[in-house]
């Protein structure tokens, strides 16, 4: 009986022409699929002069077709980019209006790559999907689940941008890369005779040139006829005395210290946006810290859903280091977060992770 079916979601980077390639190596039947998610030749006022560095461009396309060709694996590219812009794009924009800071790899990880993705998969016969992440899974046959944990490179660990996963996504995902170091994938794409095996990371967000978020809404409110006018507003300290301008407060996120545009003996960072008021309030580096926080649509990954408090480390960036917290459930759907030390730069929008060790206890977003 042949092997089920298994597609991989190629990127035309190194990680997912690796997964591809070991999965063939291992004599399984595979088929490359990659997901057309934004038509970058748009806003060509902030397209600069390539998209190099960006994941999910038109090169991206070229390479990966070039990576399933060297393998000798069927391959297709299907358009999911009115899907994505319903349910990554236009929330990322949403978000940063009402005064958050976003994730819109999670977005996309949660509705586009593993929903539509494995919706895809169905329709080709494939059971099970392989992506290129850095993560683990292994399943618990007491509990029945399946327990995602941090990949064993922890400077690539992707968990963090992985915790919306459901239980049925999970059964029928694969990490091959989960056990291996970056270096460790890049010398067997060497070996492999992978055409991509020196390719550089991707560094930036899909449609978002060089990172540079405010100037993609702007460029988006003038292609939708939206005046940019309209987001004006204050910077004021705690007490609401007025410092300067800001041209909308999507330019600004907690934490944020440069081009603030205003002049003090001291330095100064965002503390809060009130996006109702337009105003963005600054104050200094001490007026960062927090000492809890909620999250809501808490996903609850490796474990059911808890009915007491439990102890975990929290992430509350991706580069953040894990903070001991107890984790106390607060009604449907919702936690709170209380940390054994006051963190810095708690920002709405960002996810909370929580971790027990290695293991991935669930998520949400920070209110």
């Amino acid at each position: 009986m042949p092997d089920a079916l298994l597609a991989v979601a190629m990127s035309g980077g190194v990680d997912s022409s690796v997964v591809a390639a070991l999965a063939v190596r291992r004599g399984r039947a595979v088929v490359g699929l990659t997901m057309q998610l934004w038509n970058q030749r748009r806003l060509p006022e902030i397209q600069g002069d390539s998209a190099v560095g960006r994941c999910c461009s038109l090169d991206d396309v070229y390479d990966a077709r070039a990576v399933a060709q060297h393998l000798g694996i069927p391959y297709y590219v299907v358009n999911f980019e009115s899907r994505f812009e319903e349910q990554v794009v236009k929330p990322f924009i949403a978000d940063y209006l009402a005064g958050r800071t976003p994730i819109p790899c999670t977005l996309c990880n949660n509705f586009i790559k593993f929903d539509q993705f494995l919706e895809l998969a169905d329709g080709i016969g494939a059971r099970q999907i392989a992506t290129g992440h850095y993560a683990r899974l292994r399943h618990n046959v007491e509990t029945g689940r399946w327990e995602m944990r941090r990949g064993a490179d922890l400077a690539k660990d992707q968990t963090y941008f992985l915790w919306g996963l459901t239980q049925a996504q999970l059964a029928r995902t694969e990490f091959p890369l989960g056990e291996y170091s970056k270096p460790q994938v890049r010398e067997m794409a060497r070996q492999m005779g992978i055409p991509v095996a020196d390719k550089g990371d991707s560094q930036e967000i899909c449609f978002v040139p060089n990172g540079d978020y405010a100037a993609f809404i702007n460029a988006y409110f003038r292609e939708q006829g939206i005046p940019a006018s309209a987001a004006r507003g204050p910077i004021t300290d705690r007490q609401g005395r007025v410092l300067g301008e800001h041209a909308g407060v999507h330019h600004y996120t907690v934490g944020q210290r440069k081009r603030l545009g205003i002049a003090a003996g001291e330095p100064l960072y965002v503390v809060a946006t009130e996006p109702a008021e337009q105003r963005v309030i600054v104050g200094r580096g001490d007026e960062l810290l927090r000492a809890t926080l909620t999250a809501r649509d808490v996903n609850w990954v490796s474990i059911a859903s808890p009915s007491a408090p439990l102890r975990a480390q929290v992430k509350i960036r991706n580069r953040h280091a894990p903070a001991g917290a107890t984790v106390t459930p607060a009604g449907e759907r919702a936690a709170e977060v209380r940390f054994e030390e006051p963190q810095r730069a708690v920002t709405p929008g960002q996810a909370a992770v929580f971790y027990d060790g290695d293991r991935v206890l669930g998520g949400g977003w920070i209110q």
